[in-house]
């Protein structure tokens, strides 16, 4: 498979696929607390047949063309990833998402991953809107929304309950033609 370089930090982006299953379980199991504390992501995946079979649920989202996901290695070690959580090349749009453990955070991974991701959908798949949600009380994603140039287009209040708590979604969006002009 290929890997692309994020810098000389010695961090890639790769697809994440479900023979990643075992590598993919002992980054949860590093960083669920973390990861979790804001989404569920990952957190059905507690053994290596259930995290095979997230990263399936994935693959079959790529081959359908309506999701992937793909991971973040620091140095050779999983610590995160991006992914579309849906892609809808025909209506021209797409959510994207991130989660890391500890060790992935504070060194920009997410956001330059995010640019080649946006950077592909938009130019090579005709995207015109990518969307990014996030819960209000998670500023890293927030502030990563902002890196990119999103703009905040509103406030789901209360539109979900997690860990017994009713949170509110933020949803921040970035137009093709905006992209390109922050790009040139």
């Amino acid at each position: 498979m290929y890997a692309i370089s994020l810098g000389d930090d010695g961090a890639e982006l790769r697809p994440l696929e479900p023979w990643h299953a075992e590598e993919f379980l002992a980054h949860l199991d590093r960083g669920r607390e973390f990861i979790n504390e804001h989404i569920p992501f990952g957190s059905g995946a507690t053994d290596v047949p259930s995290a095979r079979a997230v990263l399936q649920s994935y693959a079959d989202k790529r081959a359908a063309d309506t999701g992937s996901l793909y991971g973040l290695w620091l140095e050779g070690t999983l610590v995160g990833g991006v992914l579309f959580r849906v892609f809808d090349a025909e209506g021209g749009t797409c959510e994207a998402g991130c989660w890391l453990e500890p060790a992935g955070t504070g060194r920009g991974l997410v956001t330059r991953a995010m640019r080649i991701l946006i950077d592909w959908a938009i130019e090579e798949r005709g995207i015109h809107r990518v969307e990014w949600q996030a819960s209000s009380a998670n500023e890293p994603s927030i502030a990563v929304a902002r890196r990119l140039g999103m703009t905040r287009d509103g406030v789901l209040r209360q539109n979900y309950r997690y860990r017994g708590a009713l949170r509110n979604t933020e949803v921040w969006s970035v137009l093709a033609p905006e992209w390109r002009a922050a790009r040139a």
